[in-house]
């Protein structure tokens, strides 16, 4: 996006100077506005022209078919997909009886900005109409922090030059008209008017929508209300009928002179209550809106955003365009989870209907690794939510013959929903992903209610699994055989060591955990000799290893299959699994996104420093990064084995993946692990960052590119702030009790406004990895 003309980066703003009708769809994801709860895309207000309409509530779906011609034991035969619900953000303008449409009379001028401190979207426009009429719009558009169930806009309009009749006419619109699909399988399944009208009312400058979807039965509502500002002869009307409401006002303004309209939503649904109360509960949040004013809300907004950049904000010095694209990742991933309260975080967050509006186990391994240290009780939230989901996790397990829990690969309420059977049925990494994600939260948060509670039974029950799934063999190294790791283009493979190795770590933590709260896991039904099984298949797991080459292997015989003709491979047939079949691909030595090396950085443990650099400069030849989740695990990695030229590439690609629509999908919605990937590559990458056993370790180095790097981080309820600079970092508690960190293996005792400084030692010198011929990520580093 940055790259586009039409956009400027800046410190702590999204800009857009013109309007380009062809990336309307792309600046309606970047432009999108949620708080976990809501989700807005970034549609101009009066909702045409359009990209992709879209209003989504957090879990609020459709069922779907998955239909198959030859069905299978254990693969599902019923989907979901996010619906497109009522559309509360329209504001239509009728200037002397013509409508404002841009696509009409001359747009003299055009403005939108993302406003990242003040979480807010505003648009400026100059207009005239096709018969000579000129005016000005002011919006600002917000969906609300502090109050969960509310959106608003403040929607002005001003004559240039002489007076003017104006209408406004405020809308509540359910089922819109969607544009077909394009073909990708990852575009979502599309369910055409889901909702079915259950109630309808307006009164005064108020209006409300009930309605439930035809095939889950879920109710949802939507309210709206208004404050009106303008000359005293405005007259307003309000009309409601099945899928519509609108409240109108009608004015005459002299030029100079505005009509001012704060309109504020409500949103809310359940599986549960009636329609009556969702009505009653979107309807007090109006009210509660109104009674804040905008002013209030305004002030909500930027009060809460100010305590998350003091706490979080990373500061980049050597590249403003790096710096407003890490913001930009940070804002989004935070509004993906903020007010989410229980409720799954999508891969696409609430900004588009990519992957259904699905939750994979990006969310654990990616984004919940930004919120942890960020916004930890939006980490526990979504952790609070996989919990939830247990039961069917179990019965899912129960399902394919297994003990324990097995989470679905793809889900919005917790039923798995992937018919592709590698990935829905065998793809049991997830399990490991969704432990590891509460182990790293049970070390940074310090939280005993959620370990006694929610991470006993998670860890309980996914290191059940593993002891089903695996087996000792004959050699005596416990297997996990016929699973699909975090590459896609390789499946049901045995001893994926990206899967080996955090089912390891689950089952250590589920035993350590288990010892130290005895009494809880009783309950559980865990015995001594569980423990002691946990333990021995924990210690006897499997690590396929290639001694002639010297490298780990991804998995059995993975270094032994025939590799792929890359240079015979055109430029237009990536990604790869849209051109080549599966069967090809999966018998080969490609990669479509980081395993092996995200097994590095996860489990870095496991690996030595010589290891690493090996491993790494052999699956770097092999990896298309045919997936937006692979660029920020390379970075983490090229960082740390000293390729820091290569990992500012990788940064780069991570961090500008949206704003610059590197996958051409943009249009479907964010990518949002890899816009949290941006942060991990600074954070993890540059910053050194690692947090293998509870203790924060800290290896910072800055590639040259970068004269700079700080960033804050939440810890056991400490705030820690870092700086590295090209050759020292300094480190500085500014809130909370002393803290033990390590630099570069040397402890550190940091106590609250004390800084400490230390030299960064040379980063290893190393030859400079291969890349798939073609695939090398764009040099914004140096040459070589």
């Amino acid at each position: 996006m940055i790259e586009h003309p039409q956009f400027s980066p800046e410190p702590w703003a999204v800009r857009e100077t013109e309007l380009d009708l062809d990336m309307l769809a792309q600046t309606e994801s970047v432009f999108a506005l949620s708080n976990g709860h809501i989700g807005l895309r970034g549609n101009l207000d009066e909702g045409e022209p359009n990209g992709l309409p879209g209003t989504y509530l957090n879990s609020f779906y459709e069922l779907t078919a998955l239909p198959s011609s030859e069905p299978a034991y254990g693969v599902p035969q019923a989907g979901q997909s996010v619906v497109n619900v009522t559309n509360g953000k329209l504001i239509r303008l009728l200037v002397v009886d013509e409508p404002f449409d841009v696509r009409y009379g001359e747009l003299l001028a055009h403005e939108r900005v993302l406003d990242l401190r003040a979480g807010v979207l505003r648009r400026t426009a100059d207009w005239r109409s096709p018969a000579g009429a000129s005016v000005r719009v002011n919006s600002t558009r917000l969906v609300s922090f502090v109050q969960r169930a509310v959106a608003a806009v403040c929607y002005e309009v001003t004559p240039l030059e002489g007076p003017l009749r104006v209408v406004l006419q405020s809308e509540l619109v359910a089922n819109e008209k969607l544009p077909d699909g394009r073909g990708d399988p990852r575009d979502a399944l599309g369910v055409t008017a889901p909702l079915e009208p259950l109630l309808e009312r307006s009164r005064d400058l108020g209006a409300l929508l009930v309605h439930r979807t035809v095939k889950s039965d879920l109710v949802m509502a939507a309210a709206m209300d208004h404050l009106v500002e303008g000359p005293e002869e405005t007259e307003t009307r309000s009309e409601c009928s099945g899928d519509e409401a609108r409240v109108m006002f009608t004015t005459n303004l002299e030029a100079g002179e505005t009509l001012r309209l704060v309109k504020v939503i409500g949103y809310g649904w359940s599986s549960q209550r009636s329609e009556q109360a969702v009505a009653d509960q979107v309807r007090g949040a109006t009210l509660e809106a109104l009674d804040t004013g905008w002013e209030g809300l305004l002030a909500g907004q930027r009060a809460y955003l100010d305590d998350f950049w003091e706490r979080a904000d990373v500061e980049i010095e050597g590249d403003q365009r790096l710096q407003c694209a890490v913001r930009t990742s940070m804002f989004h991933c935070l509004q993906a989870g903020a007010r989410a309260e229980k409720r799954a975080i999508p891969a696409k967050g609430l900004t588009g209907t990519g992957y259904d509006g699905h939750t994979f186990w990006d969310t654990e391994s990616f984004v919940l690794q930004l919120l942890t240290y960020t916004a930890p009780e939006a980490a526990r939230d979504a952790l609070e939510w996989r919990h939830s989901t247990l039961q069917l996790a179990r019965e899912r397990a129960e399902e394919l013959g297994q003990s324990g829990a097995a989470f679905p690969w793809r889900t919005i309420r917790g039923q798995e929903c992937s018919a592709y059977w590698p990935a829905g049925i065998v793809a049991f990494h997830v399990n490991a992903d969704i432990a590891d994600a509460a182990i790293r939260y049970l070390a940074a948060a310090e939280d005993p209610e959620f370990e006694r509670g929610i991470a006993v039974e998670l860890l309980t029950e996914t290191a059940r699994l593993w002891c089903s799934l695996g087996h000792q063999s004959e050699s005596g190294r416990f297997t996990i055989d016929g699973v699909t790791g975090p590459d896609e283009y390789s499946a049901v493979a045995d001893n994926n060591i990206y899967t080996n190795l955090m089912a390891q770590r689950n089952l250590r933590a589920a035993a350590d955990l288990a010892e130290r709260i005895g009494d809880r896991a009783a309950e559980l039904g865990v015995e001594a000799e569980e423990i002691a099984r946990w333990r021995r298949s924990a210690d006897a797991m499997a690590v396929p290893y290639d001694p002639e080459l010297e490298v780990h292997s991804q998995a059995e015989r993975f270094t032994r299959h025939a590799r792929w003709d890359f240079a015979a491979t055109p430029a237009d047939s990536y990604p790869l699994f849209l051109h080549y079949p599966y069967f090809d691909l999966y018998r080969k030595q490609v990669v479509k996104q980081a395993d092996l090396v995200l097994a590095m950085h996860l489990c870095g443990d496991a690996f030595s420093e010589e290891e690493k650099a090996r491993n790494f400069a052999y699956y770097e030849a092999l990896t298309v990064r045919d997936s937006s989740l692979s660029a920020c695990t390379q970075a983490v990695l090229a960082a740390e084995v000293g390729h820091l030229d290569l990992a500012f590439d990788y940064f780069g690609e991570a961090a500008l993946i949206d704003l610059v629509d590197i996958e051409h999908n943009t249009r479907d919605g964010l990518h949002l692990a890899a816009l949290a990937g941006a942060w991990i590559a600074a954070v993890a990458g540059f910053g050194g960052m690692r947090d293998h056993d509870g203790t924060l370790r800290f290896k910072p180095r800055l590639p040259p590119e970068l004269t700079a790097l700080s960033f804050g981080l939440c810890y056991r309820g400490r705030r820690l702030r870092v700086r590295v600079g090209p050759e020292q970092a300094t480190y500085t508690l500014t809130a909370g009790e002393p803290l033990e960190v390590e630099h570069h293996s040397e402890r550190l005792t940091l106590s609250a406004g004390q800084e400490q400084t230390r030299a960064i030692p040379p980063a290893p010198q190393r030859e400079a990895p291969m890349q798939p011929a073609g695939r090398e990520p764009e040099r914004r580093g140096r040459p070589g």
